[in-house]
């Protein structure tokens, strides 16, 4: 009783004092050892619960369950497969639960590894259990094996709201945020009462699949009738995901001061950066007592991206280097600057950017990656096809790496659909062309211009701007959508990249007319 008192009071010393006027006999008591064993632990003591737990010779599976929890909560879950592997006996349910949740946390091929022989080798009994069904999900969900995880859901029988906020939560990890709004209805068919978890769940699916599911979001929001602070949270961060900056900050106003923490402040502020609201953003930052280095740190890149929307560069630059004299440099700021030099054609200004970035941040290759493109396309918006294609390649060539080519996914019919740009592969390309070539036809005739600052490549023969322009993959999605039916009431999609500027003018134009989100 003395050991588990220091424990819950933290005091080490005592603890220490007490372990130390142990006798023999006491040191032996298998319930003194896993006092001993909590007690190391929560004062993160891990050399002393190592050294403990290798001199009991009779170990349980208590023992395990209580040496696994705390090396997970201690972060140190590696030296969790080191015991598992010299373990004698089998593991019962609650140390294959921590076991499942080990491997999540460290996720690389030796848990892979053992989790997945753990999962083949489980007692049938144990696969109709919730809790460990739950941390099987989550782990498979981690280790990207999506069905795998559905598999495993699909066996348990008796279902309860926790396996399916991990199925829900897995498919958002993995970028399959519309199959959690199925799950939503399963839910409902069976009268199944989703947990906070799996609110904030769907509410971040609805933000994550960025494809017209705003309302859905709302609607998810408005059923919960205790929201906190990660719910308030989700909903903000949907709307700034969706471009709708204003609607983010009312929420952010209504939300009681007692909840809002560091990641509200961080939401709000994206959301006034996507949306152009630099004196909202100046405003609630003023508002913030407490500026933590990431409040300071979210703050700066936020004006900056105004700035550079509003093309406002000297004030962004003057910002970037107050911000450096004090903090680390942030290649996200330089990436909002570039990207507002390549929206005003500023090429004088994009290289000196680039070149800024090269120097501060040698080993950042995404974003490295990323200005390069950005940078070929200012040349190539001018015109300079040539020294758009050799500046890229040489650069991309440079840096040893390969430029992620830009996908989009579409469900058509309950069938997921993935498109990429001039896209033929698709049995409907006919069609979606032909749709294509009317929708080209209709937005000429309301006044569209095609704007050719967005052609990254010279014309080849029998090319126009406008059939280029009109296979970028936003078009064909619409497309495609549009040919089917009935019509979807939403057009549904997820991109690996940013929408171009000339996608998102007839895309917003399509969308004002069959009165969508998008």
């Amino acid at each position: 009783m003395a050991i588990k008192s220091c424990t819950i009071s933290k005091d080490y010393k005592h603890g220490i004092r007490i372990q130390q006027r142990l006798s023999s006999k006491s040191r032996n008591n298998s319930y003194i050892q896993a006092a001993l064993l909590c007690f190391y632990l929560k004062s993160k003591d891990i050399d002393n619960a190592m050294h403990l737990f290798s001199s009991i010779t009779n170990k349980s599976n208590y023992m395990y369950t209580v040496m696994f929890k705390g090396l997970i909560i201690n972060n140190v879950a590696e030296k969790i497969l080191d015991l598992f592997d010299e373990m004698k006996i089998e593991p019962n349910q609650l140390t294959l639960t921590i076991l499942f949740n080990a491997s999540a946390v460290l996720n690389n091929n030796r848990p892979m590894k053992t989790g997945k022989k753990l999962l083949a080798e489980m007692p049938e009994n144990y696969r109709n259990h919730n809790v460990i069904s739950t941390s099987a999900i989550d782990m498979l969900m981690k280790f990207g094996d999506v069905e795998g995880a559905e598999t495993i859901f699909r066996s348990v029988k008796a279902k309860g709201a926790d396996i399916y906020g991990a199925l829900m939560n897995g498919y958002n990890l993995n970028g399959e945020s519309w199959k959690c709004f199925k799950v939503f209805e399963e839910m409902n068919e069976k009268d199944i009462i989703p947990d906070e978890i799996a609110w904030n769940v769907l509410i971040g699916a609805c933000s994550k699949s960025k494809y017209g599911s705003i309302e859905k979001a709302k609607n998810v929001f408005n059923l919960v009738v205790d929201r906190d602070t990660i719910t308030y949270n989700a909903m903000i961060n949907a709307f700034a995901l969706n471009g709708m900056g204003t609607q983010a900050v009312e929420l952010y106003r209504k939300m009681p001061n007692n909840l809002r923490d560091h990641i509200s402040h961080i939401c709000v502020l994206n959301a006034c950066s996507h949306a152009g609201l630099l004196h909202e953003a100046r405003t609630i930052f003023n508002e913030v007592s407490l500026k933590t280095e990431s409040i300071i740190t979210t703050m700066v890149q936020c004006f900056v991206d105004c700035l550079s929307r509003l093309f406002m560069f000297d004030e962004a630059q003057k910002l970037i280097e107050d911000y450096e004299k004090t903090n680390t440099p942030s290649i996200v700021m330089y990436m909002s600057l570039l990207s507002g030099a390549r929206n005003s054609r500023n090429s004088n200004l994009s290289e000196k950017i680039y070149k800024r970035m090269k120097t501060l941040f040698p080993n950042a290759r995404e974003g490295l990656v990323s200005g390069i493109v950005l940078l070929s396309n200012i040349y190539s918006s001018l015109g300079k096809y040539e020294e758009a294609k050799h500046f890229r390649s040489n650069q991309i060539e440079e840096l040893g790496v390969k430029v992620k080519v830009g996908l989009s996914w579409t469900e058509i019919k309950g069938h997921i659909v993935q498109l990429k740009a001039h896209d033929h592969s698709h049995p409907q390309s006919t069609e979606i062309y032909a749709k294509i070539d009317r929708l080209k036809s209709k937005a000429i005739e309301n006044g569209f211009i095609f704007d050719s600052s967005w052609m990254t490549r010279s014309l080849n023969e029998n090319e126009t701007i406008e059939s280029v322009l009109c296979g970028h993959i936003e078009l064909l999605v619409i497309a495609l959508n549009s040919i089917q039916e009935p019509t979807p009431k939403f057009i549904q999609v997820v991109e690996n990249l940013r929408v171009c500027g000339h996608c998102r003018n007839p895309s917003e134009q399509k969308n004002r007319e069959d009165g969508r989100h998008d």
